[in-house]
């Protein structure tokens, strides 16, 4: 039996305003353009990919279950600006059938830098998903699927019974992706995503010079038929914007969503579990050894989309320079525009990278070069600093 889990990531920014050397202005955030594309997001593809979701639960009951991870900035915004959006979610959370996974906050790299912060941050989205959903996440999902040893053992002391990453090819070997694996010294269990079968639908759907174009919901279902002797589960983790966004309505992807349950069912030797249920039934496969981090961005499976060049590099040191002295401070504004600047987008925007990946590091960005993302940034963090040897914000944390 090949066990499918599969997740999906839901996350947006609040994404800066153009920001010069000479502004003072304290609203950093372009609150008109991320209402617009929140807006835009949710009526192509949050909308109908979750009522699709809906409709798969209904008809197959409890045979079909998923998971998502949804940062807490993208819920701030979904509440308000696509409040129907949260009311399908909370629907599906009433199936039964639906699992909430649990990340940092503000889809930070805060592991990397604070483990304080970290902690925060993941507390704070816990907090969040309890409040929305009523669940208490055992599964945890770091930003971006940036993993090794240590956070998977941090997460670990943190309660987490299970993690995900991504199933590199270098830190597996000769082994699959498609057991469970636990690290090394630890007892939290570890799900590796399956990314040729996930990129097939996140990246290769729509692609009509693809070998396997038109891709179909039952050839799909004999892919995952394959894994039977040969692995417990598949895990397919994908952003949800493959829905509607990265491949529009009109090539099918609705469709495909819908039918690939009935497919994978139909055979009887297949079925779906959440993340927390696949590490209740498997055992891990072996330890997996993992003391580098690695991410599921770009080819190279690491951290260079973040961290790839100086800017990236003089960026987050200036900015986790200030958080001891804003934390002192304790002033709640001050905190929460600085809390927004350490989601990852900010950085990936300045990524320089200009082979394989580069057209989609370009599709994402809002900038011009990675550069005047870099300035941008810069103009921001300034005016923060500012304002924090200023004392302006009156607000105090209690």
């Amino acid at each position: 039996m090949a066990s499918v889990v599969f997740y999906f990531q839901v996350h947006q920014p609040f994404r800066l305003r153009r920001y010069s050397v000479f502004d003072t202005d304290r609203h950093y955030f372009d609150q008109l353009k991320n209402a617009e594309l929140l807006r835009k997001v949710a009526e192509k593809c949050y909308v109908p990919a979750t009522q699709t979701l809906l409709d798969c639960i209904r008809e197959h009951r409890d045979r079909f279950r998923i998971a998502f991870s949804i940062t807490g900035i993208a819920l701030e915004q979904l509440q308000a600006h696509a409040p129907q959006v949260i009311d399908l979610l909370k629907e599906l959370a009433g199936t039964g059938c639906v699992e909430f996974l649990d990340e940092t906050y503000h889809h930070s790299l805060s592991f990397l830098y604070s483990r304080d912060e970290f902690r925060a941050q993941v507390t704070a989205h816990r907090e969040l998903i309890g409040e929305l959903f009523d669940q208490q996440p055992r599964v945890f999902r770091n930003t971006e699927l940036i993993y090794n040893n240590d956070l998977a053992n941090f997460v670990s002391h943190m309660g987490y019974e299970g993690i995900l990453a991504e199933g590199a090819d270098h830190i597996l070997g000769l082994r699959s992706p498609n057991f469970v694996y636990r690290p090394p010294h630890s007892k939290i269990k570890l799900l590796l995503k399956n990314y040729r079968l996930s990129d097939d639908i996140a990246f290769r759907f729509s692609n009509r010079s693809w070998p396997q174009w038109p891709l179909t919901a039952d050839k799909f279902a004999q892919w995952v038929s394959q894994i039977n002797g040969h692995g417990e589960v598949c895990n397919l983790f994908l952003d949800y914007e493959t829905f509607g966004e990265h491949h529009w309505a009109d090539t099918g992807i609705f469709e495909f969503l819908r039918h690939l349950p009935r497919e994978i069912l139909a055979t009887g030797e297949n079925d779906f579990l959440t993340p927390s249920q696949a590490i209740d039934r498997y055992e891990p496969a072996g330890e997996l050894d993992v003391p580098h981090m690695i991410s599921w961005a770009d080819v190279e499976r690491d951290l260079s989309a973040w961290l790839g060049n100086a800017m990236q590099s003089n960026a987050l040191h200036e900015l986790y320079k200030l958080e001891g002295p804003l934390k002192d401070r304790g002033e709640v504004e001050l905190l929460e525009d600085w809390r927004r600047l350490t989601s990852s987008d900010h950085f990936y925007y300045m990524c320089t990278k200009h082979w394989s990946d580069g057209a989609v590091h370009r599709y994402f960005s809002p900038y011009e070069s990675p550069y005047d993302s870099y300035i941008n940034f810069m103009n921001v963090l300034d005016n923060l600093q500012s304002r924090l040897r200023n004392g302006e914000d009156r607000i105090v944390v209690e």
